[in-house]
């Protein structure tokens, strides 16, 4: 129970629906008890004024008065029970109006709980864990919790109330038989927690093997081209077969283990009976009790069922609940080490330098900047040349604080980076990525994405004219409005890429970032890019992050990374000249595209 000591804070806050809650369900099994006394009660005048009615001669004026006396006795309590059977009912609703509310309130904050703080997390912890165990732990897990906030909560206030009530008055109308009538109950309990487990364990395995059945399909499906091409169908089937197979013999397994459920639960409540009847039999028979005992103990075992029956269901749901409650708090207890030592919030020039700057990527381990050292005036422009693997993106994550340096430091204006406020400093720069991703919403509110709620139509159009986007985007028929596929799957390679762009500029950052943002585009469409990009640039700190060297030629220095070190460093024509690794890089890519041409 102990991870679930978190939620302490959320029944605090939702107190007043818990509270209404237990008082409903002490209400509502007040009227549980009485309608069985009022059978009780009721089955013992129907048979003493049964032989009392016996005494009188068939058409007496008297055995007709008793008569309707009778039924109309008999109808009153039919009246009764039914108003209490109402009552019942219209309070069980506001228990689930309170205490079933409350836990969807609670899974609502949890949610958003969880949200806010992945949104809040570094993004190496996004790089060490799995985009679907994230989505589990916020999904499935927080659903898992929600069930013991809500159903086992209410079933578990619900026995710890009926059964004092119910046994307590059992006691004081005849004590043997309440003992006789309840030696079933534990065993019920016990058995039912056993089978819940059984039923679980196997649930979960069959959970997996779904789970891998359409992992293989969708892959199937979606390497169809590759399976056709190699002749791999009836491979691929017999897989398939297999992987159903393993499916189909938990599935049955499961079923064996649910068809002793219901079998279970109503030999011991038979069992139950079978004992009231037997004992209270022999006390009417000794005239210790009423015929109406036998038959409101049978109601009480009744009630009691249910109760009892749940306790191994909501022992289950609660282990289940403490486990996901264990995985959320992992989560929750992650912290974010990237902060700002003052919060300075301030307008920046751009004026950027890097000192002595060496990073080692937490989750790989493996170093991408080994003391490194370069500077940026305000307003001017660098290109960052090298391979895969060189260390170049790096820098952009290091400029943007998505990680902190292990040694050295980047100044800002003079300043250190870690004393600007995060979100300050980000609203500053404009951040092209290599890995273009566009929402699924409109081209207007993509490319207003870093605006906010503030969107300036204007602003957008203005921005997608300076990326060399806009007349793409009016030939569409809806124009800005245009809602784009899952990852901005309805625009072109290069059209994607100018869109992000116009998303970059159109907050006007003071600096711009552009981490090979023309790795994915043909020579045609980087060349109509980088034409839209001089103009961008000016008067802005850029910085061009690339693998070609065909980007550089926008940039006033360029420096040239190779495994985490600065090689070579200068402008253009100075790195030709030197017949270093960048002429050999500019040699190479431009035969590469004369030779494509």
């Amino acid at each position: 129970m102990k991870p679930l000591w978190r939620l302490n804070k959320y029944l605090f806050k939702y107190k007043l629906y818990l509270l209404l809650g237990i008082v409903f369900t002490f209400i509502s099994n007040f009227f549980v008890i009485i309608p069985a006394r009022l059978v009780g009660i009721a089955i013992d005048y129907v048979v003493e004024s049964f032989s009392y009615y016996q005494l009188y001669e068939e058409g007496e004026v008297v055995r007709e008065i008793a008569r309707s006396e009778f039924l109309m006795y008999i109808f009153i309590f039919g009246i009764l029970i039914l108003a209490m059977a109402l009552l019942r009912g219209l309070f069980l609703f506001l228990i689930r109006q309170t205490i079933i509310a409350m836990s969807r309130l609670i899974e609502y904050d949890i949610k958003n709980e969880i949200y806010a703080h992945y949104q809040s997390l570094p993004l190496s912890f996004f790089r060490q864990n799995s985009t679907g165990d994230l989505m589990a732990r916020i999904t499935e897990d927080v659903s898992k919790v929600r069930m013991y906030l809500g159903p086992a909560l209410m079933y578990g206030i619900n026995l710890i109330v009926l059964f004092p009530m119910v046994i307590g008055y059992m006691l004081t109308v005849n004590v043997p038989l309440t003992l006789y009538s309840l030696l079933p109950l534990p065993v019920l309990s016990i058995s039912i927690y056993l089978v819940n487990n059984m039923i679980n364990k196997r649930s979960e395995m069959i959970q997996r093997s779904l789970s891998g059945l359409s992992t293989f399909v969708q892959e199937a499906f979606s390497g169809i081209r590759v399976i056709k091409s190699f002749v791999r169908e009836k491979d691929s089937a017999n897989q398939f077969q297999k992987a159903s197979e393993d499916y189909k013999t938990k599935s049955i397994s499961l079923t064996k283990v649910q068809s002793l459920f219901f079998p279970l639960i109503m030999a011991l409540i038979g069992l139950s009976t079978i004992i009231t009847v037997y004992v209270g039999g022999i006390q009417v028979i000794e005239g210790a009790i009423g015929y109406g005992v036998i038959a409101e103990f049978i109601l009480y075992v009744n009630m009691l069922t249910w109760p009892v029956t749940s306790l191994g269901w909501v022992t289950s749901i609660v282990q289940r609940a403490a486990a996901s409650q264990a995985r959320i708090n992992e989560f929750l207890d992650e912290k974010n080490d990237i902060l700002s030592t003052e919060n300075l919030v301030k307008d920046i020039e751009g004026h950027i330098k890097v000192e002595n700057l060496t990073f080692v990527y937490p989750d790989s381990g493996i170093k991408a900047l080994n003391h490194i050292s370069f500077e940026i005036k305000a307003g001017k422009s660098l290109a960052i040349i090298g391979t895969t693997g060189s260390g170049k993106s790096t820098v952009a994550n290091l400029l943007m604080r998505l990680y902190d340096a292990d040694e050295g430091q980047i100044l800002l204006d003079g300043l250190n980076i870690k004393r600007y406020d995060i979100a300050c400093l980000r609203e500053q720069i404009g951040y092209v990525p290599q890995d273009v991703f566009l929402f699924s919403d409109s081209i207007s509110n993509n490319i207003g994405f870093g605006l906010g709620k503030s969107l300036d139509m204007e602003q957008i159009k203005q921005a997608a004219k300076d990326a060399d986007v806009y007349e793409n985007i009016i030939e569409f028929p809806q124009g800005f409005e245009t809602r784009l596929g899952e990852r901005g799957i309805t625009l072109s390679g290069g059209q994607k890429q100018r869109v992000s762009i116009a998303r970059a500029i159109v907050k006007s950052p003071k600096i711009l970032l552009l981490d090979d943002c023309l790795s994915a585009v043909d020579t045609k469409t980087e060349n109509a890019i980088l034409n839209a990009l001089e103009k961008i640039m000016k008067n802005r700190t850029s910085i061009i992050i690339s693998h070609r060297v065909s980007s550089a030629k926008l940039a006033d220095q360029i420096l040239v990374l190779d495994d985490g070190e600065i090689v070579e460093q200068g402008k253009h024509a100075d790195l030709m000249a030197s017949k270093g690794t960048y002429a050999a890089l500019y040699e190479k890519q431009t035969q590469q595209a004369g030779e494509v041409e």
